[in-house]
């Protein structure tokens, strides 16, 4: 018998390994669930999830040219529910933003010019005193 990829086979496990377990399937063909394809949950030791011998219905996931299987027993099994992530109380700030009092253009202009000042004064001490600045300078 043929298998097809997705096709859900019942089969034997054979070996388990460090990656993962060697299943044969009813006609003969061994297949392989990778570890990762174990369980939902972080699989570290195949040997926590599956024993030799157990019966195991698993989902046919690839079969490549050389005819290696592919299997899964992780994709049968429906995934855990994400648990709900928690709910941040929301304060007095975030429910209603502050809105600043309106500013005439005037105080806006006003505050402008004074900035304005300030940083055209910081910039011409810092130039002076890379030249050498308050009168430094040598005479030839």
């Amino acid at each position: 018998m043929s298998h097809e990829v997705g096709a859900i086979v019942e089969g034997e496990v054979t070996g388990i390994t460090n990656f993962g377990a060697f299943v044969l399937l009813p006609d003969g063909i061994v297949g392989l669930i990778h570890i990762s394809e174990v369980s939902n949950v972080y699989v570290k030791d195949v040997h926590d999830f599956l024993k030799e011998k157990d019966k195991v219905k698993v989902k046919v996931l690839s079969i490549d040219e050389r005819g290696k299987i592919g299997l899964s027993i992780k994709q049968l099994t429906p995934p855990p529910p994400a648990p709900p992530k928690p709910q941040r109380p929301v304060s007095q700030e975030r429910r209603a933003p502050k809105v600043a009092p309106p500013v005439s253009f005037e105080d806006k202009l006003s505050r402008f010019l004074k900035d304005s000042d300030d940083r055209l004064l910081d910039l011409k001490r810092n130039t002076e005193s890379k030249r050498g600045g308050r009168g430094a300078s040598r005479d030839r």
